[in-house]
């Protein structure tokens, strides 16, 4: 068991994505935490808390500054934090008097934070994308099957006739969903950190809030309206938004497994035979990617516990609560970037066997068609009668193996179309015109 699944070679893609992996990585954090410093020391000579020359000279050292992550990562099993070590390295690059305005005013938080809502910004870019090319492959694949009949299973079993068009639909609108909430909620998450040691940026005097704009300038980020050290509901409803995705996400990947069973047989992940196999079961196509979504989704379900908690920091600043969320959230955002990326994966390679769908519908022998039978009959009798009429049938047929709708068409002289009633495709009700709605909508 590898100490960190999400990164290890011997997973392969199954738990994180090359480019998330990149972006989460040492390096990118740390030049995160590095383009913050730089940020605050135009800001500061801008308002005039640091002579110009300085905030020019930590600038430029900033760009050529190659630091060093083992040393960083020694600082930080000392003081709790990577930025002591990291601001004596970069003091070290500026050199000279100018190097002790590196960091000036800040606190350790306020550059671990920013520099985290920075990876965030790129993180969410990334999600939205996959976000989108999945949900457009479901609508192509929803407007494909708007009329492909198949069973619908309701608590685990055989109900009633519906098109594979509403279910790809329903599959999709949570993910539009789902970009929309991440629109709404992203301004209140891209928000600059910067208070201090305290909260006050005392050592600023009257310029802290001038400074704090600057610096959000500077970014690209949102100021707040005071700094937000020990209030995370941000981050918390950010790493919520993660999880509904997955969960989103794993519903998909549970309807596939399901239907992809040998027994049912109407969907399979891909025509690939290379994928999926078995070390000893030659027949197995296992659903991987299906497996993965609902890994996954069951991960980050979990995760939001933890996330609620590290939402508790003691009076101003909390290391307890703090750290808890770096053990958490890089988690929560590799699994999502995964499941995006096998949902693209089955969305684009989805293989559909229409006449199984439509052959396990015949193999019901009527009983899929039970309740447009009871509703055919309650139009000429009262609906009690009707379904206690073919719940009779429905055992007769059970014990004697007929087909439904021919012990229905024996038990009753009411004027019905038993020819038409037995077609499935003439009780799917309002379904392609759900999906034509859900698909118009978005």
């Amino acid at each position: 068991m590898n100490s960190d699944p999400f990164t290890s070679a011997i997973h392969g893609d199954l738990f994180s994505t090359p480019e998330m992996r990149r972006l989460l990585d040492d390096g990118n954090r740390v030049a995160a935490m590095v383009a913050v410093e730089a940020a605050l020391a135009r800001a500061e000579g801008s308002a005039g808390v640091i002579p110009i020359n300085a905030a020019g000279a930590i600038a430029q050292a900033a760009k050529r500054f190659q630091p060093d992550l083992a040393a960083i990562g020694a600082g930080s099993a000392a003081a709790g934090v990577p930025v002591p070590a990291l601001v004596a390295q970069l003091r070290a690059a500026v050199g000279g008097e100018v190097a002790a305005w590196v960091h000036w005013g800040a606190t350790s938080q306020d550059i671990v934070d920013t520099a985290l809502v920075l990876v965030l910004r790129d993180a969410i870019a990334i999600l939205d994308r996959r976000l989108g090319e999945v949900a457009d492959r479901l609508a192509v694949l929803a407007r494909a099957h708007r009329g492909t009949v198949m069973l619908a299973r309701t608590r685990l079993q055989q109900a009633a006739p519906t098109i594979f068009g509403l279910k790809l639909a329903g599959w999709r609108a949570p993910l539009v969903r789902h970009r929309r909430r991440l629109a709404e909620m992203s301004p209140r998450l891209l928000q600059v950190q910067f208070g201090g040691a305290a909260g006050t940026l005392a050592p600023l005097g009257d310029k802290g809030i001038a400074v704090t704009e600057a610096l959000a300038g500077e970014l690209g980020l949102a100021a707040p309206p005071l700094p937000w050290h020990t209030q995370r509901d941000a981050l918390a409803e950010f790493a919520g938004w993660l999880s509904l995705v997955t969960a989103s996400l794993g519903k998909i990947g549970l309807d596939v497994g399901l239907m992809a069973q040998s027994e049912i047989g109407e969907l399979r992940e891909t025509g690939d035979a290379s994928r999926g196999g078995s070390s000893t079961l030659p027949q197995k196509a296992n659903p991987v990617s299906s497996e993965m979504l609902v890994t996954l989704a069951r991960h980050n379900a979990g995760a939001i516990a933890t996330m609620h908690h590290a939402m508790l920091h003691e009076n101003e600043r909390s290391g307890m609560a703090w750290s808890l969320e770096w053990l958490t959230l890089p988690g929560m955002l590799m699994a999502t970037d995964a499941a995006l990326f096998h949902a693209q994966r089955i969305a684009d390679e989805l293989v559909v066997d229409e006449d199984r769908m439509a052959a396990n519908i015949e193999a019901s022998g009527g009983m899929a068609l039970a309740e447009a039978a009871s509703f055919a009959l309650a139009a000429h009798m009262p609906r009690g009668e009707a379904q206690a009429l073919v719940k009779a049938a429905v055992g007769a047929a059970l014990a004697s193996g007929r087909d439904l709708i021919d012990v229905l068409a024996e038990r009753s002289d009411a004027a019905i179309d038993w020819a038409a009633l037995r077609q499935p495709e003439n009780y799917t009700g309002v379904a392609g015109a759900f999906v034509d709605r859900a698909l118009d909508e978005a």
